[in-house]
């Protein structure tokens, strides 16, 4: 997903215009859209599955990021304790 600042980058005043547009033009393209005021960026409109992925993926991140921390700090289960504490036996 990457922004094309061709297309993707929009005063704020065209949102206030034509809101229903926009958000149907970032729901579609599955692309972020930069909204600018005065030439600076200031607010970000996605469409809600592309943004419910990206909290998913971020998430899935970070505890892969928190499993190799732990891994290299020592904190190890077997495989029997990790069926345990998961509930899967």
């Amino acid at each position: 997903m990457q922004i094309k600042f061709s297309e993707d980058v929009i005063p704020l005043s065209e949102l206030k215009i034509n809101p229903g547009k926009i958000i149907n033009r970032a729901k579609d393209a599955h692309r972020p859209i930069l909204l600018t005021s005065r030439g600076k960026g200031i607010a970000v409109v996605q469409g809600l599955a592309e943004y419910e992925e990206n909290q998913e993926n971020l998430q899935f991140m970070k505890a892969i990021t928190q499993g190799l921390i732990e891994i290299k700090e020592g904190n190890k289960l077997g495989l029997n304790e990790a069926k345990v504490k998961l509930g899967i036996s």
